[in-house]
Parts: C-alpha cells; structure tokens; sequence
C-alpha cells in the first residue's frame, strides 16, 4: 500500500481528495497547520471512510521541521500539494503574504522529495496560470498569459520550478490544473469551511442564503459576456478529488509520457455568476440578497476548460452538474447551522 502525503490535509480539496485515497485503497497521511483550515476536516474523514488520518500540524515554510516529517516517515512514495493560500482578491491586496507562504512551502517540499526520492508529486495548480485567455475554451496547450493576480503568478513559478526540478530527478510530477471546485461531499460530513468572511462565490451564496452575510456582491455586471458577470467553470470537489487519485494511479503505472505532464480540470461549461446565483436560487427556493458592484481587480474576464485531455489519459469523468454541486453546498451549509 502506497503512502501518501496530502498537504493541506485539513482544506476543502485535501480532505475531499483524503477520502478519495482512502476509498482506492492508498495509506494517507496530512499535513497542514490550520491557519486556513480546522481539524474537523479530520472528523469528518473519519465518518465516512472510517479511517483516522494523522495530521502533523506544521508549517511547510520551515524547512527543518517539513525535513522531521520525511524523516519520521521515509516511505512516503508519493505527495498531493495542496497547502497554498488561494484567495485572488487578498493576494492583489497582500503580495507578499502570498509569495512567501506559496513558495516557500513549496521549495522546502521539492528539497525534500530531492533528499527521500520521493517518486510522485502532484501539483495543485489553477486555471489562473492562462491569464486572460483570447480564445476559450482553453487547453493544456493555450498559452499562458500574465497572471491577473499574485495568487496566479504563485501558480505561475510554482508550475515552473516543477517543471524545472523534474527534469534531472527520478521525480515524476503532474500539474492539475482547476478551475472552481465547489460543492461538499454528499454525506455533508465534508464542505467547504472558510475562516472569517469567505471569499469564494459558492460559500458567500451559502451565508448569504442562511443568514450569515446580510447582503452579497457581483463584483462586475459590464463585461462582455451574456449577462454582464464574469463566466467561471464550476467542478464538484468530489470530481476534482477523484482526479488526485487517477493521477497518483497514472504515474504509479508509468502511463506519463514525459517528467511532468499537465492536465486541466474543468466541467467544460461556463457560466456566469449570475446564472450560478440564479442555479442556487432555483435548488434551494431561497431568493437571494444581492447587489451589482464594480469589477474587482485580479478577476479574469471569462474561462472555462476543453477537459479531454484528461478524459482521454486519465480516464477522468466529470458526475456532477452545476445544480448537484450548488445541492451539496447548501446541505452542508443546512448541517452547519444545525437545521
């Protein structure tokens, strides 16, 4: 059995993507020292899988003890890296807060990985390394352009040095690149738990629609676009956890045809924020309170993903739709308010 180190164990994506190990049969153990996150993520993997995941709560951007963590256990043959700070909007306005803990955690891993001969690593990366693309859908061939926010460029360089480190090492990588997970697991014994004010729409929809936020902001209704707001690919976190696992699965079996390969995840459909609202609205039966805003900086115009590519090496099927992922999202955010 292959052990597995998920960093970010305790996040949205980590936990779903813990189960989705655990469900195929690989040993897991996590990393993350829950100052984005909370250990109840570890509670509710253990609910549905019936498995307790050890977490180390440490912080990647010290080197010494990121070493202590390979040193207690040098058999860990593969790593997902999912512990990042994600938020476009505080990354515009705190840089630096991003470079430095996106970077950081992720040299001190490939130093790591370099020293234990770690075989696999799996990158979790994001649609914001295209930019603002001229031509959408985007493959894993479209070009990719300045990044619209510091959040991006972390991507950016992070894709990079992987590439990079990849090249000499017996290290084989795959960079996955997502667009909006969203969505909890349908046992609502997982969701989505930001800290403080959200800052990602499924959430905000959510507190709003429960009573939490009193009013929410479209921030743009003058794009060029059908209704005026931004034009986003939603994914379930259940599609885009299960992706992790196909992907550990497709270096494991020596399917990579070159070092570090690249892979986008995206439902293929685009809509737009107000259509996403709307999908909420119609699910849940509750009208929401919002309000039109100006456009935010570091917010690309519109993307969505051509997945197959995935489809085709990954054998990666997308199971839910948009009205499955605002469902889910919504009994979680019921179970949290005890209702």
């Amino acid at each position: 059995m292959a052990k597995i180190l998920v960093t970010g164990g305790c996040g949205f994506i980590g936990s779903h993507t813990i189960v989705d190990l655990l469900e195929n049969g690989f040993e897991v153990i996590s990393v993350d020292d829950n100052s984005r996150s909370t250990s109840i993520a570890l509670e509710g993997i253990e609910k549905i899988t019936g498995i307790k995941v050890k977490n180390y709560p440490v912080d990647l951007k010290g080197f010494e003890a990121t070493r202590n963590l390979f040193v207690e256990n040098p058999d860990i043959t593969g790593i997902i890296h999912f512990a990042a700070y994600k938020a476009v909007g505080e990354s515009v306005e705190n840089p630096l807060l991003y470079f430095e803990n996106n970077m950081f955690s992720l040299i001190n891993l490939l130093k790591c990985v370099e020293e234990f001969n770690v075989p696999y690593f799996v990158f979790s990366s994001s649609c914001t390394v295209y930019g603002n693309p001229e031509v959408i859908p985007v493959t894993e061939k479209t070009p990719t352009k300045p990044a619209e926010s510091p959040y991006g460029a972390t991507k950016q360089m992070g894709e990079r040095m992987i590439e990079d480190f990849s090249k000499y090492r017996n290290t084989n990588s795959i960079l996955l690149r997502y667009f909006n997970p969203v969505g909890a697991h349908p046992t609502t014994h997982l969701g989505e738990l930001p800290l403080g004010k959200p800052m990602n729409l499924v959430p905000v929809i959510t507190q709003t629609a429960i009573g939490k936020l009193p009013i929410m902001k479209v921030y743009g209704f003058d794009y060029d676009t059908r209704d005026g707001s931004c034009v986003r690919d939603y994914i379930h976190v259940c599609d885009i956890a299960h992706a992790h696992t196909l992907a550990l699965q497709f270096l494991i079996d020596q399917k990579n045809s070159s070092k570090c390969e690249v892979f986008n995840l995206g439902s293929g459909n685009g809509s737009t924020v107000l259509e996403a609202i709307k999908t909420f609205e119609s699910i849940s039966g509750v009208a929401l309170n919002y309000e039109l805003a100006p456009r935010r900086g570091g917010d690309v115009v519109a993307i969505y993903a051509d997945n197959q590519y995935a489809v085709e090496r990954l054998n990666w099927h997308v199971q839910y739709n948009l009205e499955d992922m605002m469902r889910t999202a919504w009994e979680w955010e019921l179970k949290l308010a005890g209702k």
